[in-house]
């Protein structure tokens, strides 16, 4: 589940959390043995830090209303969710990865987690630095326009993993940045599908093949799921991120 509550698919590896891509050119199969496979998809596996996974499930855990910063929990109580029982997978990454952004109480044996505002921000305000000096290594002319700019650009992709209210808001806030100007540019930043929408948009287009009628998919959808016509690697996805104007 990402951000905006949508299906999405993952793969823990040694304990590292990694989301699952897909790539496909057009015309293209895989031979295997003396077999031709129709299906010529590549599925790729990139890391990602499980806080932005855990965030969303946190903050409505704590249950926090007003003034009132929340409720301490246990974790195996925050990640028992009856809609993704998945989540209980991921327990064994979830305490180191959540103690960067959360208070924690111990009683005996136990601990207790409350996720803190002021530690998410400065977690996600060390992302974005960290990102906007990628950026800067990645392609050129990051480095002849305004470093505004590129720290715009920066929150922008870190927004596709991020709730714009409280925590896309409250860094653009920070940042002293448009909150309308980077969920702009996070609308047209162009993502690899993700395997879930993979499998959703293959499926639309066969019966748009078949039937010679446009399908539609309910539901808002963060990643744009589109057939990709040519392979994509981790640095171009990102120098094509931000399309500044001639």
């Amino acid at each position: 589940m990402d951000a905006s509550r949508n299906a999405t698919c993952y793969l823990l590896s040694n304990g590292v959390l990694q989301e699952i891509h897909w790539f496909k050119q057009p015309y293209t199969s895989w031979f295997v043995g003396d077999y031709v496979t129709e299906d010529g998809r590549l599925y790729t596996a990139t890391p990602v830090d499980p806080v932005f996974i855990f965030l969303p499930i946190f903050d409505e855990a704590r249950m926090k209303k007003g003034d009132d910063l929340g409720k301490f929990r246990q974790l195996d109580e925050i990640m028992l969710i009856d809609e993704y029982p998945a989540y209980q997978h991921l327990l064994s990454i979830a305490e180191d990865a959540m103690q960067l952004v959360c208070e924690v109480k111990e009683i005996g044996s136990s601990k207790f987690f409350r996720l803190d505002d002021s530690k998410v921000l400065g977690w996600l305000y060390h992302k974005v630095c960290r990102l906007k000096q990628t950026l800067l290594t990645l392609d050129k002319n990051y480095a002849a326009q305004d470093e505004k700019d590129t720290l715009s650009d920066a929150v922008s992709i870190l927004g596709e993993y991020l709730k714009d209210d409280p925590w896309l808001k409250q860094l653009c806030i920070r940042l002293r940045l448009n909150l309308l100007e980077v969920t702009r540019k996070a609308s047209e930043i162009e993502f690899v599908p993700n395997a879930v929408e993979s499998n959703q948009g293959s499926t639309a287009s066969q019966e748009k093949n078949k039937g010679g009628n446009k399908t539609t998919r309910a539901g808002r959808q963060t990643k744009k799921a589109k057939v990709e016509t040519e392979s994509r690697n981790i640095k171009e996805m990102f120098t094509r991120a931000s399309r500044r104007k001639n």
